[in-house]
């Protein structure tokens, strides 16, 4: 065991050692925590919201106008509720079962929007959740399931425009009526990258997340070998492994050209291999589903990954850091099985994810992901509670994107003041260049505030009571991709004196701080804060000389 590997075990141990010696009921009092208070300025927070079966949403279906509305205040409820949680990523469940949440020229509407499969719901679901949560401050990821389509039964649903019908090359009827696409084929690579390409070129999605990007479980029966003996060369496993392979790497090459600043990312299987000292127990991504994850960050084919991590104890905790260490510069946010809370689901306990919590976080690995979003919302054993006060009480930048190549900031706003409770800025307006400009080593020159090359620049909002902010300490963040030249203050930003504008491209580059000039809250000149403070210290009125006996009865 190398020593890297030897401090991560003793990070999950220290981590661990709060449960350990100390018995905490978890209905304890909110705020009383056991754990170090490290909150990182950059994490991606992450919720997978689920449409398959309307689980997580649409619980209402659009079958009229009255209906499609009550359908979006539903979704605008739920985004809501992540945005007070400080949640800065929703991973969208866009293409479900070969089925679209959007108007697309490749795959019928998604039944679950209306209950009628292939039906218009009459508005763009994913253009919609993508303006609400560019609104709060969220990224949009649109999840992309790849390989199984569902049952025959559900296929049928879609007539002609189901893709069995359209591209029956592709797919293959498993045990119990299961259908999937067929990964030996290397057009069924083409075919989903298609539908990421049509995602990208006609929305503004800040990712595309491939899910179930491996092959079919055993227990499926499924098999594409008959491919594989006039085909390859390669062993079995490897020509399976270079399946999905190409399937990852087709979708950077159309995607990455089209817009680079759209994270790439994959949910794999929570092990990737068994470890030197903790066997996977037949269950890894690399040796049952054919899925290498590590070689897809090593190559940059994609850019981060959310790695389904329902587990607790031993098929958690060494699993994590194994990741942790073959993540290459990149963010692993370990997805962590929440609805395992819900007895009806498993035994878990609020204290076994709060220590898979802290552990992911004092790794350093990049962040945390929730599935699913139902049992964050309902609060399930205090869930919301603890993420609200413990986990994100202040927001949080995603990743900076340094493996893109490039690092150059955009500049920073300028003329930062403030009117009626409204922040006000000006959006830098130079001259594209991409080369550093003399004494500016660091700086991009953008032509507007969405720049020709597409990138677009977003504002984040920090403030404090002293002056310069300090813009390094995320207790300092009050908004972050704030769209507009101007904002709101809220109940929080009311607090403080000082404030300073930072613009952000969309690679996480982030400019230097304009910082105000003077405080935006000072009190009036008249009044003598010594006074009033020795007045209230002592309970007595000098202006009267009386004591003020109501006061204190109050």
């Amino acid at each position: 065991m190398n020593n890297r590997y030897k401090a991560l075990l003793l990070l999950a141990f220290f981590a661990l050692l709060p449960i350990t010696l100390i018995a905490q009921n978890e209905e304890s009092h909110r705020g009383e925590y056991l754990y170090e208070k490290r909150h990182p300025l950059r994490e991606t927070r992450a919720v997978w919201l689920t449409t398959i079966g309307g689980l997580d949403w649409p619980r209402i279906k659009a079958t009229d106008p009255a209906s499609r509305e009550r359908q979006k205040e539903e979704l605008v409820h739920i985004l809501d509720n992540y945005k007070r949680a400080n949640i800065n990523t929703v991973i969208f469940q866009t293409r479900v079962r070969a089925a679209l949440l959007y108007p697309s020229k490749i795959e019928p509407w998604e039944l679950s929007l209306t209950g009628v499969a292939g039906k218009d719901p009459g508005y763009d679901p994913l253009a919609f959740c993508i303006e609400e949560c560019h609104k709060r401050g969220m990224e949009l990821h649109a999840w992309v399931v790849c390989i199984p389509i569902g049952t025959t039964e559900r296929q049928a649903k879609y007539g002609s425009a189901s893709l069995v019908k359209k591209r029956k090359e592709l797919v293959k009827t498993a045990k119990g009526g299961e259908m999937f696409m067929i990964p030996g084929k290397p057009e069924t690579a083409d075919y989903i990258a298609s539908i990421c390409k049509e995602i990208v070129e006609n929305y503004d999605v800040d990712g595309i997340s491939l899910d179930y990007i491996r092959y079919p479980e055993s227990i499926f029966n499924f098999s594409d070998d008959e491919l594989y003996s006039r085909t390859s060369s390669l062993s079995k496993a490897d020509w399976k492994r270079e399946n999905i392979n190409r399937i990852v790497r087709r979708v950077h090459d159309v995607v990455k050209p089209i817009k680079p600043w759209v994270k790439l990312s994959s949910s794999p299987i929570g092990k990737y291999r068994d470890t030197s000292r903790y066997s996977a127990g037949g269950w890894n991504g690399y040796n049952a589903v054919w899925q290498d994850p590590v070689l897809w960050l090593e190559k940059n084919w994609q850019d981060l990954l959310f790695p389904m991590m329902y587990f607790t104890g031993n098929n958690y905790y060494p699993f994590l850091f194994q990741w942790a260490e073959k993540a290459n510069g990149h963010p692993i946010c370990p997805g962590l099985g929440i609805y395992f809370l819900d007895p009806r689901e498993g035994r878990w306990t609020l204290n076994e994810v709060r220590a898979e919590m802290h552990t992911a976080r004092n790794s350093g690995i990049g962040g945390i992901a929730f599935y699913r979003g139902e049992f964050l919302t309902n609060n399930t054993k205090g869930i919301y509670d603890t993420t609200c006060d413990e986990f994100f009480p202040y927001p949080a930048l995603t990743a900076r994107m340094t493996w893109m190549g490039d690092t150059l900031a955009p500049p920073s706003p300028t003329s930062l003041y403030y009117k009626d409770g409204i922040l006000h800025w000006k959006s830098p307006l130079h001259t594209l260049s991409n080369s550093p400009c003399e004494g500016e080593d660091s700086i991009r020159k953008v032509p507007s505030p969405l720049g020709e090359d597409g990138r677009g620049l977003l504002y984040n909002i920090y403030g404090s009571n002293t002056y310069p902010v300090d813009v390094t300490k995320a207790e300092n963040l009050l908004a972050v991709r704030v769209q507009d030249d101007h904002w709101t203050l809220n109940a929080r930003a009311q607090k403080v004196r000082h404030y300073a504008v930072t613009a952000i491209d969309r690679l996480g580059n982030e400019s230097p701080a304009l910082q105000e000039e003077k405080p935006t809250i000072e009190l009036p000149e008249h009044i003598n804060v010594p006074r009033l403070i020795n007045r209230d210290l002592k309970g007595t009125s000098k202006a009267t000389g009386k004591k003020n006996k109501k006061k204190k009865k109050r």
